[in-house]
């Protein structure tokens, strides 16, 4: 952008809101994702921003949107950086709105239960703000300390006790919004309504593409009377699969509901043989001790013995404890997760393909899942692979190929390619396959008649004409 561009944005929203230093420049060149950190390992990295800008109000955010859709300049939204899947990758030729200034608490309203917050706002900071008032917001993605709430509404997040607190949809009450033609727009009113479409749901997963996220109001909770866990072995994989949807399909909500397989089993406990299956119950005393009991007769019936509650407790302790991608990645050692979901017919033969299929992969140290997140039709697999390589030229094809060899094993048996992370670039490929050509071609009318000129964020979610 020419010295004049520059000077005109620092008159429209102030010279502090334009950030110059070199070592923030570098940090926003990419988000989370692990192929930009392999990327950046072997020497290939992402460009910086050709323009960094912080706005601290809604206002300048207006003012930056304007700027760039008068001038045709690419504008790529950033959070807090979290993302997982390339919904950011930086240009000499875009300008990076860093939204992390935005961290206002708006309100709380502990009467009709709900809070409101600039889209910046950490979320471990914002389920602390509401918990100091006997409240929760119910949202607990591994990422909670380091993801912003406007963040979890441009992926459609979900979190660790989603089976009983729902998914960010189900938690969103209001969402705030830049248009990319700079106009703002407050879309959800009341606790329900019937006015036509839903509008949020047009920010909802919409990664950066169709404007940008300034505030969110959430519904809450209030803090459960009473906590219990549950721990299970079922003998295999569909056993358990089987056992959860007994344990739904009859009504009872544990929050949390996880089941992990053989492999990953032995790291929750060594003396685990079989497949673990992990549950937190929370809410009214009465309810609490009703579900616990009648998850252990489902779980005798499936012949799942009981194991010790103490196993569900470590995984609380340490369940957002994970190494980075620089570290992984300086042992040789190329790694993701890859969340999808199907339904109850169809989850078993999943899981069997896609553990299958990355067992052909040259170097391939560990191809594994576990479920997470669970719903009547169905539940999530969240797979993770590893392979050891030495060679940095074999390093991205063996991350591309793993998550080749799950996605097309996903949509062999009708599975959804993703449940919580988003499309970015690494799923934009197979999107086609999830929606249809129609499909696609909807979100490119919609793209196209919000974002005319194509300056948001491009290059995510959709795929390429």
């Amino acid at each position: 952008m020419s010295l004049h561009g520059l000077d005109a944005l620092a008159r429209a929203i102030g010279e502090a809101a334009i950030v110059a230093d070199p070592a923030q420049l570098a940090a926003r060149r990419h988000d989370y994702w692990a192929l930009s950190h392999l990327r950046d390992h072997v020497g290939r990295p992402a460009p910086v921003p050709g323009v960094l800008v912080r706005p601290t109000g809604v206002a300048q955010v207006q003012e930056v949107v304007r700027f760039a859709a008068e001038r045709r300049v690419a504008l790529i939204p950033f959070g807090l950086g979290s993302g997982v899947v390339g919904g950011v990758i930086a240009s000499p030729d875009a300008i990076l709105l860093d939204l992390s200034e935005l961290k206002r608490v708006r309100f709380i309203d502990a009467t009709n239960l709900m809070a409101g917050f600039d889209a910046g706002h950490n979320g471990l900071a914002a389920e602390e703000a509401v918990a100091a008032q006997g409240l929760t917001i119910g949202h607990w993605p591994q990422s909670v300390a380091v993801s912003s709430v406007g963040g979890w509404v441009a992926t459609r997040a979900s979190g660790q006790l989603s089976t009983g607190y729902g998914n960010i949809e189900d938690i969103l009450h209001t969402v705030e919004a830049v248009l990319p033609n700079g106009e703002l727009v407050t879309l959800g009113k009341g606790p329900r309504a019937s006015a036509g479409p839903d509008l949020r749901q047009l920010m909802l997963g919409s990664e950066g593409a169709l404007g940008v996220i300034t505030g969110v109001v959430v519904s809450l909770r209030r803090q459960p009377e009473a906590k219990a866990f549950s721990c299970f072995e079922a003998p295999d994989m569909r056993t358990g699969f089987e056992l959860q949807r007994e344990i739904v399909q009859r009504g009872w909500r544990p929050p949390v509901m996880r089941q992990y397989d053989a492999r990953e089993s032995r790291r929750q406990d060594g003396d685990a043989t079989g497949c673990l299956l992990l549950m937190a119950h929370e809410g009214p005393a009465g309810l609490v001790a009703a579900e616990t009991a009648a998850v252990r007769d489902l779980a005798a019936a499936a012949a799942a013995p009981e194991r010790p509650g103490e196993i569900v407790a470590r995984w609380f302790s340490h369940r957002n404890v994970v190494p980075s991608w620089d570290t992984l990645l300086s042992r040789g050692l190329v790694v993701d997760t890859v969340e999808v979901s199907a339904g109850w017919t169809d989850i078993g033969a999943v899981y069997d393909d896609a553990v299958a299929a990355l067992k052909g992969i040259d170097g391939l140290i560990a191809g594994s899942a576990h479920s997470s997140h669970v719903y009547r039709s169905g539940l999530n697999l969240y797979f993770t692979f590893a392979v050891q390589t030495t060679d940095p030229d074999q390093m991205e094809p063996a991350y591309l190929e793993g998550w080749r060899r799950i996605l097309d094993a996903t949509a062999r048996h009708g599975g959804s390619i993703s449940h919580h992370h988003g499309i970015g670039r690494v799923r934009r490929d197979w999107l086609a396959g999830e929606i249809g050509p129609s499909g696609v071609a909807l979100l490119r009318k919609i793209k196209s008649a919000l974002d005319p000129q194509g300056i948001m964020n491009p290059g995510v979610l959709i795929p390429d004409a």
